[in-house]
């Protein structure tokens, strides 16, 4: 009769050992939506090891650009590849990081998909820490494809007249603004959450926006319709803004109309995002 005693007293000991630690230990405090969104940030930049495409993008479109416009196109359209290039460089500057931003929403699309989407939003964090998380990881990869066109630039023969400062006025504008179209395209990933759909959507708005515009000529060379597209176009005025500030022109228009296009977008597709991204629940 004294075995069960002698079985379950351990049991007891152990039991209660447990129940001290428990108590003893301070209840976990919920995680603070920066800590989250660095979290969800850094798990988007680990990402890339997955889909490389995202990295080299951010050095091809650049290169390819850039090398092929100002030496086959730089003699004919501005006088010589290094003039054409004080022209041509601030402008692929703002379409690479355009052209980049497609992949923060195929990530989030894939994100939908698979089901990490909905194991995420189970999590006791602030609802926007995924969406702020996944800017983070994009404005690290736009930082990179700006400064390999800076460095390329630099490599080839371009002098900022605008110097340091103005360099890095432009790629902060630039940077901005792209972010404000990864909150687009981010909208657009959580209404149509397939990869494929919205890398489409984005060339089929990006690749326009991109050749209808000043980065590659000037407008005075193009019909009067295709100019009346142009002045409209919000990648026309941020390549112009980045233009000024890297070549130390005086003016603040371009900056300005940049500034209030980030704004407008970034204004519209924030509340969007959490309004979507609550409404999946």
């Amino acid at each position: 009769m004294s075995t069960p005693a002698a079985i379950t007293r351990p049991a007891a000991e152990r039991t209660d050992r447990i129940d001290l630690l428990l108590a003893a230990s301070p209840p976990r405090r919920r995680a603070g939506a920066l800590a989250a969104s660095a979290t969800f940030g850094r798990r988007a930049m680990l990402k890339i090891k997955h889909d490389p495409k995202q990295l080299v993008d951010s050095i091809a479109i650049p290169i390819l650009f850039t090398v092929l416009f100002t030496y086959l196109f730089g003699g004919a359209l501005g006088g010589s590849p290094g003039d054409y290039l004080t022209m041509l460089l601030p402008g692929t500057l703002s379409m690479s990081i355009a052209i980049v931003t497609m992949y923060g929403g195929a990530r989030l699309a894939k994100d939908v998909t698979t089901g990490a989407f909905d194991r995420f939003r189970s999590l006791s964090v602030w609802r926007g820490a995924f969406v702020l998380g996944g800017l983070l990881s994009d404005a690290a990869r736009y930082l990179f494809a700006s400064a390999m066109v800076v460095l390329l630039g630099l490599a080839m023969g371009y002098r900022p007249e605008g110097g340091a400062p103005g360099v890095l006025a432009a790629v902060a504008l630039v940077v901005a603004f792209g972010l404000s179209l990864s909150l687009l395209w981010a909208a657009v990933a959580l209404l149509v959450p397939d990869q494929g759909v919205v890398i489409s959507i984005a060339n089929l708005v990006l690749m326009p926006l991109s050749f209808a515009s000043n980065i590659f000529v000037q407008p005075s060379t193009m019909p009067g319709w295709l100019q009346a597209v142009v002045e409209v176009n919000p990648l026309s005025h941020v390549a112009t803004a980045a233009r000024e500030l890297m070549n130390g022109g005086a003016g603040t228009g371009a900056v300005t109309w940049s500034l209030v296009a980030t704004a407008v977008i970034a204004g519209v597709c924030a509340p969007l995002d959490l309004h979507l991204y609550g409404r999946r629940g």
